[in-house]
């Protein structure tokens, strides 16, 4: 199991354990991150989005999972430490990035065409790369390549006239930055996950998160920041110094800068080193999995197309676009969020074989939805053996994945269902039936979209599930 995958499983763990919100406070000054007392409008839009897209793009994108002639195992945007590439060798990188091909608008417009409401993409990823203009250091896509713009300008602005809500994402961890140190230097072979603060501690990279964070909220007004991997650990220097790692007043000061700078803007809960603090953040981050049947708490499952989030030219491992529907299905089950990540290339293409199994997510999100976008839990404690559930307000819809052979289904409800029909075809209306067990609902004998077709029922009065 890579660093990722474990990873993924501790940040997946409080989950299991999370409690419901705490009640609406409407103070003004920042608050304490437990209480998540800022947020009651801001995430009103973010649950309501149901579906994002993830946009992982670096200096990552030009080996594309090849080094000096080989592929390196593991995910794209992780080989500076897969293939345990020297910091000086790896910034020369920088010197070929140029994606002339990249066009913001094109990207929002894919994203959109998927029907999805937000982009998160990488304003920094742990090899320290900048895709902003910053200040803080020259090591970024303005002062270092010789394309010498801002796609994260391009892409607020697309966002903007598209209507989608503009997000970043920034990594706690920089593999590049002399405020931190690899794990171990190998004989100039570095290994750098997860790496210790130089000998001058916190204070120093905490000033230079700052500076960047002051200038992400400041240019590009981010309606949220996704933050990863604050996964810094202490260490003994030889003269037995001890050098702490990240802690929770470095979690607390972030928190506080970023509220400050913006009581609008929403925090994932990744600043927590793994969720050992508790509480930082305004919603949870299951990755590369999805809680069976959902959690009380606001979460966002984030998943990959392939097998990897940075562009990897020989990884072909596609989803199909029926399990990638499934899954979204699943999330917004469970009450959750679906962000699904591309990996450009870099030359600025978004891949076709995600291009296309996007598309097919929006052609199904048309017809379907209604199901999705503003739906709440399903009102289900357990699986349901045909598919999935979601409501609304006098509706109960059910995102059949598994068609049954006898072309029925058991709804374990017990309610008056005054109208029941398929979303696909809402004039023609379908058969029911009362058991002591539930409602059963005939289906037809096919249906114009078998992938998962959904079926609505118009229901009196509060759900009552058997």
């Amino acid at each position: 199991m890579n660093a990722k995958a474990i990873r993924s499983m501790l940040y997946f763990i409080p989950l299991l354990l999370a409690s419901t919100l705490q009640p609406i406070s409407t103070a003004a000054s920042p608050a304490t991150p437990a209480t998540h007392v800022r947020h009651a409008p801001n995430m009103q839009w973010w649950r309501q989005a149901r579906f994002g897209m993830f946009i992982h793009w670096g200096l990552y994108a030009l080996p594309a999972g090849v080094w000096q002639g080989k592929h390196v195992p593991g995910i794209g945007e992780w080989i500076m430490n897969n293939a345990h590439i020297p910091r000086q060798q790896y910034a020369k990188l920088a010197s070929h990035f140029d994606p002339v091909n990249f066009s913001a608008s094109t990207w929002v417009h894919i994203a959109k065409a998927a029907g999805m409401k937000y982009i998160v993409i990488t304003a920094m990823h742990h090899d320290g790369f900048c895709m902003f203009p910053t200040k803080a250091t020259h090591y970024n896509i303005m002062d270092a390549t010789p394309w010498h713009k801002d796609p994260l300008a391009a892409l607020d602005k697309a966002c903007h006239r598209q209507g989608l809500r503009f997000c970043t994402y920034y990594s706690v961890e920089n593999w590049h930055s002399r405020y931190q140190l690899p794990k171990s230097w190998n004989h100039g072979h570095p290994a750098y996950f997860p790496t210790r603060f130089a000998v001058g501690g916190a204070a120093p990279y905490l000033k230079y998160m700052t500076t960047q964070l002051g200038e992400l909220i400041r240019h590009y007004h981010p309606a949220v920041i996704w933050f990863d991997n604050s996964v810094i650990t202490p260490w003994k220097t030889p003269s037995g110094r001890q050098v702490s790692g990240w802690t929770q007043a470095d979690a607390q000061t972030i928190w506080n800068f970023v509220c400050k700078n913006d009581p609008s803007v929403i925090i994932n809960n990744r600043l927590d080193k793994w969720s050992h603090f508790k509480g930082y953040g305004d919603y949870h981050t299951p990755e590369q999995q999805i809680p069976s049947q959902g959690i009380s708490t606001p979460w966002e499952t984030c998943m990959t197309i392939n097998s990897t989030w940075g562009y990897v030219s020989w990884n072909h491992d596609w989803k199909s676009s029926a399990t990638l529907i499934h899954h979204l299905i699943h999330c917004a089950s469970g009450g959750g969020n679906f962000l699904l990540n591309v990996g450009p290339t870099a030359q600025g293409v978004i891949p076709a074989p995600e291009v296309i199994r996007l598309r097919a997510i929006g052609q199904w999100l048309k017809i379907n939805g209604q199901a999705i976008y503003g739906s709440h839990r399903s009102p289900f404690n357990k699986p349901l053996p045909f598919g999935y559930a979601t409501q609304k307000s006098g509706k109960l819809f059910l995102e059949v994945t598994h068609w049954p052979k006898n072309n029925r289904i058991l709804v374990p409800i017990h309610n008056a269902i005054v109208r029941a029909y398929l979303l696909a075809k809402p004039a023609i209306p379908l058969k029911t039936a009362s058991l002591k067990s539930g409602a059963i609902v005939h289906l037809p004998a096919t249906a114009a979209d078998m992938i998962a077709p959904v079926v609505v029922l118009d229901i009196a009065g509060p759900i009552k599930p058997n």
